[in-house]
């Protein structure tokens, strides 16, 4: 069986991501498909998010 690795790179991506998301609110309302991936798209782009570049779904 093959196994995927994750390198440290993306895992460090991903919790700066959820953290910047989370502080900017992106978390509070994920009760509809749209607020989720935005939520995801958040996490995905986190860079832009702290230079007040803000999106929605």
């Amino acid at each position: 069986m093959g196994r995927h690795k994750v390198s440290l790179g993306v895992v460090v991506w991903i919790v700066v991501g959820v953290i910047v998301a989370a502080r900017d609110g992106f978390f509070d309302d994920v009760g509809s498909l749209s607020n989720v991936l935005s939520a995801i798209l958040a996490v995905a782009v986190w860079p832009l998010v702290l230079l007040d570049v803000h999106f929605g779904i």
